[in-house]
């Protein structure tokens, strides 16, 4: 009869030392962010007030609603397209490495390059490339008036391919630390089976990998959903993302706009929580299957 893993006593005393020594750590995490959190939320409602008696109200909400709900659009397009690109990107990066082995240090040098670059370098690079009178349309000897509007157009394009660009650096080396040696004996195994390449990256990489594809993309997410240098040197003046909402509302002259700065970054805060809270049974699940 087959042992179970916890019936021994071991694993479960190594998992509760292991909880131990990173207890320390995530209590200041919890405690700070869960400050910074609540100061926010009170802020939002009415019971911090700058100027005044605290008051519960929601005005903070009601009084940018409209513009609320145009910027909650605009950063949920930009967070979703960025991971998707950067997902695809990253897991293409990823097999190039894993499939030509040592071979290919110098995709995996210059990964690791980009993910040094600060992203307000890379959106200003990105700016200079990219606008209706930057380097690729000089290149190209394309009139800016038929360039399209990559930078501050209605579609955040510039604002994606910037965010994509540097974390698909993230997610191929995530991917690669993830499956390494593993994919390597198990890649072995399947082609002394017979399996095609394509059959090998379908049932073999494609399996290993989905859980750190999984958690590093909703790590890009909520990263691209609460970036605000980017959005705000490529993305277009109206509808603003939400931090770019946020921080103008927070830094206004008018005080009395603080608890709409507030508002507006509960309402980013939320999401993100939403998306970490639907995410989870799925790397659950993936995690077991491995």
């Amino acid at each position: 009869m087959r042992r179970s893993p916890s019936a021994g006593g071991r694993p479960t005393t190594v998992r509760l030392g292991g909880a131990r020594l990173v207890a320390p750590s995530v209590a200041v995490v919890v405690v700070v962010t869960g400050t910074a959190l609540g100061a926010v939320l009170a802020t939002s409602i009415g019971l911090v007030p700058l100027v005044g008696q605290p008051r519960l109200s929601l005005d903070g909400f009601t009084t940018v609603a409209g513009d609320l709900r145009a910027a909650t659009q605009e950063s949920l397009l930009t967070a979703a397209a960025a991971t998707v690109l950067s997902a695809t990107m990253g897991l293409a990066i990823a097999t190039l490495v894993l499939r030509s082995g040592t071979r290919a240090r110098l995709v995996v040098g210059l990964a690791v390059g980009v993910l040094t670059v600060p992203h307000l370098v890379g959106a200003t690079t990105t700016g200079l490339l990219l606008s209706d009178v930057g380097l690729a349309q000089r290149w190209l000897g394309i009139p800016p008036a038929s360039w399209p509007e990559l930078v501050g157009g209605r579609w955040p394009w510039a604002t994606v391919l910037e965010l994509a660009w540097k974390e698909s650096a993230f997610v191929a080396l995530v991917v690669v630390a993830s499956t390494g040696r593993r994919y390597s004996d198990l890649r072995e195994v399947a082609a002394v089976l017979g399996a095609p390449p394509r059959a090998q990256w379908r049932r073999v990489l494609l399996p290993l990998a989905a859980p750190a594809l999984a958690s590093s993309s909703l790590i890009v997410f909520v990263y691209s959903l609460g970036t605000y240098e980017v959005a705000r040197l490529l993305g277009r003046a109206h509808p603003e993302p939400l931090p770019v909402m946020a921080y103008r509302l927070f830094t206004d002259i008018d005080v009395a706009a603080r608890p709409q700065a507030a508002a507006v970054a509960v309402v980013a805060t939320a999401i993100a929580l939403l998306a970490v809270a639907a995410a989870l049974p799925l790397l659950r699940r993936l995690g077991a299957e491995r």
